[in-house]
């Protein structure tokens, strides 16, 4: 070969090595790009999500001027501060058997409770839980009911081993009914509708107390409801019960909810309300709070436009477990569309909630250093195989920010109606002093729901949270405690506080 085809070849050779340089080095920068569009996509969301402890307290504010807002007229705030007529509540000379009844869906409990006369003191517990056929669900009040009270009648029979004297016997019970209530005293309410499935005509705009009551009547059992309650307001009972300092409760799980002990005097809206012991437990329904200071991004106003209830429940959809997953899904979602991170769009990624906040806890523990939890979680319930190590530990950030917002705007309500009644060390919504004017007290705040009690980021970013708004002075005056099964043993509690061994504490004038 002559020394021209030689430089000839040499030549070509060099402009092909070029060629697939360059074409290497394209790839290479439009996959950087295109990572920095993912990475701005967090970045982004870090910013919408961001709780500075400024903010928080702007929260903190606004929560407790909704709240006095919502004392002071029906409709005035997004907050309903619904009255319970509850204004006893355990102290822990509670003794003897007591029920309760446990009904919030598609499935139903029976509790019975023996109790030793001794704060703390539960000497025994029983529960059953009994599903109910689904064509129950959408047939009449009496066959409902019906067959509950024949399920809560075996459940009494086996308390004296099926003797007459178990049946003969006055029982008192706590009824815990999840369902939208109208309260009218503190044992009885009317249905305002139904949800979770139920649609049982007749019995919208009915008593459900009543309901329940003639159902036990005909069937023989010997027994009345001491008090109508919802799962808040039976933590709270469960809490005081176990520490006499408990003023609130609070229910972080599939939804979330809050009550508190109100002075009667505040309760502006019900003038004439008395009460022997000056107080009442306001059930605050404050899943529906809103404020412009709470931090919404895209992501939350796409949720919410696309849910049931558009513009109903805007603090529930940005804490609460039943959304969580699916911000975490909708931002991943964009991701992928920004940036094929997966390959094609996975069409897993576009069902709504196919993410759970038990997936996503999930993938934020996950502490392997592969990040296996969060591989498997992509592969088995997005069906999206081989995703890289950085995309799974982008996926983690994008969970812990989610999270961590959730926690700190609950921390945020907490400190609200801590503010409200002047458990915050500031003196109240109305206070003008210093907190070195305020004398602090112990003060007790029961939790329950899964969200919390079973997520150790979620809790932990609570309580820092918390510790942040309050200060170092104020902060270890404030206890949050787990309590187990309000809706079961708090019903019961509440049974004995109001049955009709005792004297009818609340009277509207």
């Amino acid at each position: 070969m002559g020394r021209v085809a030689v430089v000839g070849v040499a030549v070509a050779v060099a402009a092909t090595a070029c060629a697939v340089a360059a074409v290497v080095v394209g790839r290479r920068v439009r996959s950087r790009r295109k990572w920095r569009r993912v990475v701005g996509v967090l970045a982004e969301l870090e910013e919408g999500c961001e709780t500075t402890v400024g903010r928080l307290r702007q929260v903190v504010d606004a929560m407790a001027v909704e709240m006095h807002a919502g004392l002071a007229s029906e409709g005035g705030s997004k907050l309903k501060m619904l009255l319970t007529f509850v204004d006893g509540l355990p102290n822990g000379c509670e003794k003897g058997t007591y029920y309760a009844l446990d009904l919030g869906g598609t499935n139903f409990r029976v509790l019975r409770v023996q109790l030793g006369g001794q704060r703390s003191s539960i000497l025994e517990k029983e529960v059953e839980r009994i599903p109910i056929p689904q064509h129950l669900t959408s047939s009449t009040s009496e066959n409902l009911f019906d067959f509950i009270a024949s399920s809560l009648k075996e459940f009494v029979e086996r308390e004296g081993g099926g003797s007459e004297n178990s049946l003969n016997s006055r029982r008192e019970l706590g009824f815990t009914f999840s369902f939208p209530v109208k309260q009218t005293s503190v044992s009885s309410g009317i249905l305002i509708k139904w949800t979770k499935g139920f649609c049982i005509q007749d019995m919208v705009g009915r008593d459900v107390t009543e309901c329940l009551e003639q159902a036990m009547t005909r069937k023989g059992l010997n027994m009345q409801v001491a008090a109508l309650v919802n799962d808040t307001v039976g933590t709270l009972a469960l809490g005081h019960y176990h520490d006499p300092d408990t003023v609130a409760a609070v229910i972080i799980g599939t939804g979330t909810n809050a009550c508190y002990l109100e002075r009667t005097d505040a309760i502006i809206k019900c003038q004439g309300l008395l009460t022997t012991s000056g107080g009442m437990v306001v059930n605050m329904e404050w899943g529906n709070f809103w404020s412009s200071h709470l931090p919404r991004t895209s992501y939350d106003i796409d949720l919410d436009a696309d849910s049931p209830n558009p513009n109903d429940q805007g603090f529930e959809k940005m804490i609460s477990g039943m959304y969580l997953g699916d911000i975490v899904r909708r931002v991943i979602l964009r991701m992928s569309q920004e940036a094929d991170i997966f390959g094609t769009v996975p069409s897993r990624l576009s069902m709504p909630f196919i993410l759970s906040s038990y997936l996503i806890a999930a993938m934020l523990e996950d502490d392997s250093p592969e990040l296996k939890e969060v591989a498997r979680i992509f592969k088995d319930i997005l069906e999206i195989p081989d995703v890289p190590l950085k995309v799974r530990k982008l996926v983690v950030k994008v969970c812990d920010v989610v999270i961590r917002r959730a926690a700190r705007l609950a921390a945020a309500g907490i400190v609200g109606i801590l503010k409200k009644i002047g458990r915050d060390g500031s003196g109240g919504i109305t206070g003008g002093r210093s907190r070195s004017d305020v004398k602090m007290r112990r003060t007790v705040v029961a939790i329950e729901g899964g969200l919390y009690t079973s997520y150790t980021m979620f809790r932990e970013y609570l309580h820092e949270a918390l510790n942040e708004i309050l200060g170092e002075d104020i902060a270890p005056y404030v206890i949050l405690k787990d309590t187990q099964d309000g809706s079961g043993i708090g019903a019961a509690l509440l049974a004995v506080a109001h049955s009709s061994n005792s004297v009818d504490s609340v009277q509207l004038l």
